[in-house]
Order: structure tokens, then C-alpha cells, then sequence
């Protein structure tokens, strides 16, 4: 057997640079690069063969400099998601911090069920200087470290205490990358002194293999099945999830819509599959759902979800699903989510699944009162969304109107990020997306600080598209670093920097559950009250971003917001618009419910009125049976 002599991180960067994926007989780069912060622990290691095959150019395998170790993994995760989960980068960092650093991007990863290669360093396997700089002591067991964090937010856990363990460990860990099903964060801790160990490995490890893809088929019985639930249906319903999207399923859900007339609902992760225009596309569904979309779910009597988990967002925490006849049928990919709501689950790829049920069903459509029902209710959806749009709020603009503006200047194929404050809920009932990955908003873990980073991993995964990260003032506190890579790396994305000097999402949740906005509000402590409402924080964000790099645009109005979009886009570098809107809203009216549980005894008459409010709305809820 022919051998060559590397160390094992050496030999980690060669193997990765020969991972492909494929799916529909096109091949990708599997791994296209590492992201890493280097220090103690990988700086020698991962950080010399990185350099070596850079080099020599023994390997192709570029490397990215992260400002923060979270950021990457996101940026990573963004890449992932625009290239359909069949490519994503490797994260390497230091020991310790550095690398737990990286584990809310993990459970983000796995959450959103996107894959992400990490690579955190670890204490020395032989453990001839313990304890080394960071180590954790823990008394239960010696073989414990801090990296164990990670074993509940990945899909695949493994430790290489011995080079040998690389080969079947990596092996595993592209298996789990390429799964559809079981992708998420795969985390191969590396101690420090093992990724600097020689071994003779075998060339075959460093072969070129293609992982391919493949497009499970449906079940004839099991479409059969699907199909006389479907047929018996007076006014079924379609909600679209991120599996329409990641199996390139859009044409296929379009046209079946078309055919049966069918509306279809979408969640943050589906949106897009269907345009916005389209004659059966109703909107959002669930807590922060449409007009239209959750009117239709009260009395839809068979939901068809296509690629969907069912988050509480989407059922409104199980209570937007009206009819008490309701049944499911879950197209799927995961049998774990084929088969919630007692459904008639159809296990299979969702391009596939979909051709099945419309050969079936075909000359099958729904009775056209139901079809102007559907017209009637997205007509007046829009004029909901259009007063969101030109409300005309002053002196500050209200956040919808910035997005109705948005809606305006963006094309078809520009992409808008966002994850978490009031701003998902606004997106999902105003945003008007045309394309499937026009609308990228990370719903699943809903992280604060995603935006920056993954606006960073989405113009890499798709130069030509114009990238535009919405981002709060909250969000953009907790990560804004990556705006630096962004200007290093010479990639041109608009930064919408919306500030209103509080959490808006949580300072109304706070409010509509008694809690009075308490610790929701940037401002200085009343010495008076004790609370944190006094004058308003000097925080100048505009000038921050300026200092890592941006150029920065303001806007005090909708129409300065405008122009100077327009100005960003005619730009060729990483660019900040600066907008303040007001804290206090208005936001979009609210269709549905979300369960946030309210203190049953209190003091304050808030509290209480808020719970018997929340006590009204539980009675609506349910499990699916």
C-alpha cells in the first residue's frame, strides 16, 4: 500500500480539498475553503498545513480570516444555504474559547438543519502538560473538555485522539454533511498536539470522491394514499417549507398550484417557492403570518406541507389550523417530520414528491368558489400590506415603510438577510419575493448577530446577486465584525442599519404580556425610577461602521432612504445606510398567536389582564390527532 508521510492536519486539508458533491449530475467543490481565527491550539497546526498547501500548492484549499469565531460558522451557514446545503466551508479556531466560540453557530446549523464543518482544537491528547492554558478540570473524568459542548448541537461528534481516527472520522463526517436528512454542524475536535502528529496514510484517503446526492422516490402506496385525502378536500391548503427550496422544487410547486388551485402558504424557509404574484400564493403563515394564508388555514380541511417542520411560528403555536376535522399530508424528506400532525406521510425528495402527487391528481382542481375565495382574500392582503407601506408615521418613519421602500428599489434576484427582532415578523407578511433565495431569513434559531456574517457567506456563494443585510440596532451591537472581512476580502454588500434604540420585537412582546417593556429600551438609568428610561444613549453606529471600513449613507425619511439605496447600489464597496425608525412602531397587524407563557399571579394589573388574555387564547389550542 502506497503511503505518504503527513501530520494529520496536513493530511485533514488535503482530504478536504477533494470532496465533491453532486446532485442532477452537476458536481461542486464539497469544501470550498476554511474559515479560522488562529491561536494556541490550531496555529501550528491546521495554520501550518493551511499555509504549506497554499504554498506548495499540494492541496486547493483556500483560507478565509473570521473576525469572530460565531461569525464564520454563520457566514458558513449562509454559504450553505444559498447553494442548497450541497457546499459549505470548514471552521477551524483555537483552544478554548475560540472554539466554543462556535457553538451557537453549530446549534443554528443544526437547527436550520444546514451543514458546517467545524474543526475546535482540543487539549492534548497525551496530556503531557496538563492542564494546559484553558483547560477544563473536571473532576468526573479526565477525557473531558470543553468541546463535549459541542456534542448536542451536532449531528456527528467525534474527537481524533490518534491520527489513524482521521480516516474513518472524516469519512463519517461527509457522509453527515451530504445527508439530507441528517445534515446539521459536524464537529471534529482536534487536540493540539495530534493535528501535529506524522503518520504514514495511505493515498487512497486523499482520492477524489463525490458524494452524491441523491432524490429518495416516493412510495406508489404511500402517494396513493396522499392522493384520495387530497381528493376528498373542499378546501385544502399548501404550506411551502424550506425543502422546496433546498430540492429546486419551485417550477414543479408552481405549476401543481396552477393546475389543482391550491393555495400555498409559505414559511420563512419556503418563501419565495412560489412568487409572491402568483395567483395562489397567500403569504406567510402562522403567529406572524398573512391575512390571507391564516385565514385559509382556519378552514382548510387537508394541509399538504411540502418540506416543512412545523415550527410553532407556523402553526401559531398549534392553533392556526381552525377546522377540527383538519387532516395532514406531509411531503418529506425526514420522516420525522413526515409524520407530525398524525399526517399521511409521503417520505420523499420534494421535486419528486410533487411530480408524483401531480400526475395523480392530474385533471383534479379545487371548486373555483374556493379559487375566488383564495382571490379575494390575497386582494385584500395586499391593501394590508400597502398601508403598511405608505402609513406616512412621523417624525421618525415606521419600520414597514423602510421595507415598503425596500420592496421597491430591490430586483428580483437581490437578496435580503435577516434572523431575528421585530423584523422577521414585519418580512414575513410585507416581503414580496420572486426568487427562492431572494428571501433569506433565519428563522429556525432566530440569532441575533446572523445578519452581518451571513450577508458575508451569501455574496460569496453568489457574487452576482446584490446582497442586502437588514440588521437592528440590537442584532448589529452583538456582531458587526464581519463587515471587516467583508471590506478585506473586497466583497460589495449593503448594510441596512435600521436604528430605533431598543429591542422594537421584544419591547412589544414585553408590553402585550404586562412586563411594560421592562429592559427592552437603550437608555440611561432614571435615577429616579431606577430603571434603565431615561435620555437616549449617544450611540453613534454610523460612525462604528465607518471605523471598520463601510462607507455609510444616512437617511432621516422614506425618500432619503431611497436615494441613498439607490446610491448604495451604484456602489462597488461594502456599504452601511443608516436609518433611525421608530421604536414604538406601528407594525403590521397581527393574524395569529404565539404561545408565550404569562405569569398566573402578579402584582401589577398589567400582568394580570395579560393573562387572562393569554388564558382566552390558549383555549384555541391543540394537538393534531
Amino acid at each position: 500500500m502506497t503511503t505518504v508521510r503527513l501530520t494529520t492536519a496536513q493530511a485533514l486539508v488535503r482530504f478536504l480539498a477533494n470532496q465533491y458533491s453532486e446532485r442532477d449530475g452537476q458536481e461542486q467543490r464539497l469544501i470550498p475553503g476554511v474559515w479560522g481565527i488562529f491561536g494556541h491550539g490550531n496555529v501550528a497546526g491546521i495554520g501550518q498545513a493551511l499555509l504549506q498547501a497554499a504554498v506548495t500548492q499540494e492541496a486547493d484549499l483556500p483560507y478565509y480570516l473570521a473576525r469572530n469565531e460565531q461569525g464564520m460558522v454563520h457566514a458558513s451557514v449562509a454559504y450553505a444555504k444559498m447553494r442548497d446545503r450541497l457546499a459549505t466551508f470548514a471552521c477551524t479556531a483555537s483552544t478554548g474559547p475560540g472554539s466554543t466560540n462556535m457553538i451557537t453557530g453549530a446549534a443554528l446549523a443544526t437547527t436550520n438543519r444546514i451543514p458546517v464543518l467545524l474543526l475546535p482544537s482540543d487539549m492534548f491528547a497525551t496530556r503531557a502538560a496538563d492542564p494546559v492554558l484553558q483547560q477544563l478540570e473536571d473532576t468526573r473524568g479526565g477525557d473531558v473538555t470543553v468541546n463535549d459542548a459541542f456534542r448536542a448541537v451536532s449531528k456527528y461528534f467525534d474527537r481524533i485522539s490518534r491520527p489513524e481516527q482521521l480516516i474513518p472520522a472524516a469519512l463519517a463526517a461527509m457522509r453527515v454533511l451530504t445527508d439530507p436528512v441528517e445534515t446539521g454542524a459536524v464537529t471534529l475536535a482536534l487536540p493540539q498536539d495530534v493535528q501535529a502528529e506524522a503518520y504514514d496514510w495511505p493515498v487512497a484517503f486523499f482520492r477524489r470522491r463525490v458524494w452524491h446526492v441523491g432524490r429518495p422516490v416516493p412510495e406508489p402506496a404511500a402517494v396513493e394514499r396522499a392522493v384520495r385525502l387530497l381528493r376528498k378536500a373542499r378546501k385544502p391548503l399548501i404550506v411551502a417549507g424550506g425543502g422546496a427550496v433546498y430540492s429546486g422544487a419551485e417550477t414543479q410547486l408552481r405549476a401543481f398550484a396552477q393546475a389543482t388551485g391550491i393555495p400555498v402558504a409559505d414559511t420563512h424557509a419556503g418563501k419565495g417557492a412560489v412568487p409572491w404574484d402568483h395567483p395562489c400564493a397567500v403569504g406567510g403563515i402562522g403567529s406572524t403570518g398573512s391575512y390571507a394564508a391564516d385565514e385559509l388555514a382556519k378552514e382548510a380541511d387537508v394541509v399538504l406541507g411540502i418540506g416543512t417542520r412545523y415550527s410553532d411560528f407556523t402553526t401559531a403555536s398549534h392553533t392556526v389550523f381552525g377546522n377540527p376535522d383538519v387532516a395532514f399530508v406531509n411531503l418529506n424528506v425526514a420522516r420525522l417530520d413526515a409524520v407530525k400532525h398524525s399526517a399521511e406521510p409521503l417520505v420523499a425528495d420534494a421535486r419528486l414528491g410533487i411530480e408524483a402527487l401531480a400526475r395523480a391528481l392530474k385533471g383534479w382542481e379545487v371548486d373555483p368558489q374556493y379559487r375566488e375565495r383564495t382571490r379575494q382574500l390575497i386582494g385584500r392582503t395586499r391593501e394590508i400590506e400597502d398601508a403598511c407601506f405608505t402609513v406616512g408615521h412621523g417624525p421618525l418613519p415606521a419600520q414597514t415603510e423602510i421595507l415598503g421602500a425596500l420592496n421597491d428599489v430591490l430586483g428580483d434576484r437581490d437578496v435580503v438577510i435577516n434572523a431575528a427582532g421585530s423584523m422577521p415578523g414585519d418580512l414575513q407578511q410585507l416581503w414580496r419575493a420572486r426568487d427562492p433565495k431572494a428571501y433569506h431569513v433565519e428563522y429556525a434559531y432566530s440569532c441575533m448577530g446572523y445578519e452581518v456574517a451571513a450577508g458575508l457567506g451569501a455574496k460569496m456563494a453568489d457574487p452576482s446577486r446584490e446582497v442586502v443585510v437588514l440588521v437592528g440596532d440590537g442584532s448589529y451591537l452583538m456582531m458587526a465584525q464581519e463587515i471587516v472581512t467583508m471590506v478585506s476580502e473586497g466583497l460589495k454588500v449593503i448594510v441596512v442599519l435600521v436604528q430605533n434604540h431598543g429591542f422594537a420585537s421584544i419591547g412589544a412582546l414585553s408590553e402585550s404580556l404586562g412586563s411594560q417593556r421592562f429592559g427592552t429600551n437603550y437608555r440611561f438609568r432614571n435615577g429616579g425610577s431606577g430603571l434603565l428610561d431615561g435620555d437616549v444613549l449617544p450611540v453613534d453606529l454610523a460612525a462604528n461602521a465607518s471605523s471598520l471600513g463601510a462607507d455609510v449613507l444616512h437617511a432621516t425619511s422614506v425618500d432619503e432612504f431611497r436615494t441613498a439605496m439607490e446610491k448604495a447600489k451604484a456602489a462597488t464597496r461594502t456599504t452601511v445606510v443608516h436609518v433611525e425608525t421608530d421604536l414604538y412602531g406601528p407594525n403590521p397587524p397581527g393574524h395569529g398567536w404565539w404561545d408565550v407563557p404569562v405569569s398566573q399571579t402578579s402584582a401589577l394589573e398589567t400582568t394580570r389582564t395579560a393573562h387572562e388574555t393569554y388564558a382566552a387564547h390558549k383555549q384555541a389550542q391543540r394537538h393534531y390527532l
